[in-house]
């Protein structure tokens, strides 16, 4: 499958298989990630991989009770062990560098026939709690990970083309 390809097929995955994620796909999903770019090559990312359903669980409720998160048989907790790096445009570098890794897994998680999501909604000091994760360590996100119940594709409800690029300027179609 090319990259556009992966692309255009993926989706938010909300309801899974009662299906283990084969090893060897885990691992190519997580060196994807350990690929992926960051600002001054800092590679802040780190990644809990959850499998334990008791633990899943648990997570389901740091994450405001969103039941796919527990029925998804992997959540990995994509976090970044930082020191609050700023680059020049004064954005801090591991947010975007965390949410880079995690677009590489998807995509690639795509390829490999799995679906993901990207959970933003939860409580860090629960997750915190329940993975062990040290104080100075950040939680950015949890990605839920498995064979979707839903295999059909949907148009994605995006923006025209014209509606989002400039030329040269702002406000210039």
């Amino acid at each position: 499958m090319d990259v556009m390809s992966a692309i255009k097929k993926r989706k938010s995955v909300r309801s899974y298989l009662a299906k283990d994620v084969e090893e060897e796909k885990l691992k190519l999903i997580l060196e994807a990630a350990r690929l992926a770019p960051s600002a001054s090559n800092r590679q802040e990312w780190r990644f809990v991989v959850v499998r334990d359903k008791k633990t899943r669980s648990l997570l389901m409720k740091a994450a405001k009770n969103q039941s796919f998160v527990a029925e998804a048989p992997v959540v990995i907790a994509c976090c970044a062990k930082t020191d609050n790096h700023m680059m020049s445009c004064a954005q801090l570098c591991y947010p975007i560098d965390v949410a880079i890794a995690i677009d590489h897994m998807t995509l690639l998680a795509v390829e490999l026939g799995l679906g993901t999501c990207w959970v933003g909604a939860f409580y860090e000091q629960e997750v915190k709690k329940i993975l062990g994760i040290p104080k100075e360590i950040r939680v950015v996100e949890l990605l839920t990970l498995g064979y979707s119940k839903d295999e059909s594709i949907l148009e994605k409800d995006r923006k025209p083309f014209e509606e989002i690029v400039m030329s040269e300027i702002w406000g210039r179609h």
